[in-house]
């Protein structure tokens, strides 16, 4: 008697997790040129479409092909949260269930998305909402840069009377460390700086990470993007305390990798990102001793006033503390800009609003807020 044999589907290719290049392969292995790839960069980025049938200047023929072989998939939007100075955030879900969040904000000249790079992160710092969550996986292509896509549907960007680009800033700043995705957020990133899809600068592009050293310098070669490092403390002992990744890349360590990445770069300034914490980092000792591991590097600082979410253990420092903090960094030549709270009227901490929902599928009477896994 034969042996059953089991009939096996070939899975469809996700366009959306192709840049250019690897999609002007696809079309090559399909027979076809390469501006096909072009064609379709610009109905699936510019346009907002994810059905070829309305990719009119496909052939019919072609189109028919591409609904046998491909599609074009993006996380789906779970929760949209709306703040009332106009930030909004939105909770996705990927295909298998993972969770990750986007927030735009709003300003005067520009828009910027802050998106995910991991379903959940395994940095484990202390004062991060994602960190008390544990580390789910990487993010494909499709599942980043859908973050964009998604975001200029829900904006009306891509609707007949839009033209003006909404999404000026990208800031890799949400949900994951993005050096330890590097692959898919430089693939990510390419679609983002193409022309044919969203064009943005590489300027407005910028990556944040907490001292991954040896992937500062590929991210460079890779994208030569902005670069942000999230310091919070000046000394060892309390990054050690704040950020165990710096037990592997001390400070040194990453002060020299990003002299490095501001060389390649002719120069430009590294942001270094500071969360204020109240009776953690925010003496007057700790700006001087910030000041004497910047003085003389291509520098900008960002002071950040903690966003409280529930089970913290941190707490923001006053108004006046950050102000001094703020006027001592300045008085010794280190342009400083004090971020001002968004979205504090809504889950606005990374991570913040992924933890509340999950926590409410564990413990639906009681809204507890304890960490679950990163699934929805």
């Amino acid at each position: 008697m034969p042996e059953n044999t089991l009939n096996t589907v070939t899975p469809l290719v996700n366009l959306g997790d192709m840049d250019r290049e690897t999609m002007e392969q696809f079309f090559a292995g399909m027979g076809e040129k390469a501006f096909r790839a072009a064609q379709v960069l610009q109905w699936i980025h510019r346009r907002g479409l994810a059905d070829f049938q309305a990719m009119t200047d496909l052939s019919k023929p072609l189109r028919a092909r591409l609904a046998t072989m491909a599609r074009i998939a993006f996380p789906e939007i779970v929760n949209i949260q709306e703040s009332a100075d106009g930030t909004r955030k939105w909770l996705l879900r990927t295909q298998d269930g993972n969770c990750l969040e986007t927030v735009f904000i709003p300003e005067r000249e520009r828009g910027t998305l802050c998106v995910s790079s991991q379903a959940g992160c395994a940095m484990k710092c202390g004062f991060c909402a994602t960190g008390q969550q544990g580390f789910s996986r990487n993010l494909s292509v499709s599942e980043i840069i859908g973050q964009i896509w998604i975001a200029n549907q829900a904006l009306g960007y891509y609707s007949d009377n839009q033209r003006q680009r909404i999404i000026t800033n990208v800031v890799f700043m949400g949900m994951g460390e993005p050096l330890l995705n590097l692959d898919n957020v430089c693939s990510a990133i390419r679609i983002m700086l193409d022309d044919l899809a969203y064009g943005l600068a590489r300027r407005r592009v910028t990556v944040s990470t907490v001292g991954v050293v040896p992937a500062m310098d590929k991210l460079q070669a890779a994208t030569n993007v902005s670069l942000a490092v999230s310091l919070h403390a000046a000394n060892n002992t309390l990054r050690d305390a704040l950020i165990p990744l710096n037990r592997n890349y001390p400070l040194e360590e990453l002060l020299a990798a990003a002299a490095r990445y501001s060389l390649a770069q002719s120069g430009e300034s590294i942001t270094y990102e500071y969360v204020m914490l109240d009776g953690v980092n925010d003496s007057e000792r700790d700006a001087r001793d910030l000041i004497k591991l910047l003085r003389g590097t291509p520098a900008k600082v960002n002071l950040i006033p903690f966003n409280t979410f529930p089970g913290a253990g941190f707490r923001r420092p006053s108004q006046n503390t950050i102000d001094r903090f703020r006027e001592l960094l300045m008085n010794a030549g280190i342009i400083t800009i004090t971020r001002r709270p968004r979205g504090e009227d809504i889950d606005a901490a990374c991570g913040q609003l992924v933890g509340r929902l999950a926590a409410r599928a564990r413990h639906p009477a009681c809204g507890a807020s304890t960490a679950v896994p990163l699934r929805c």
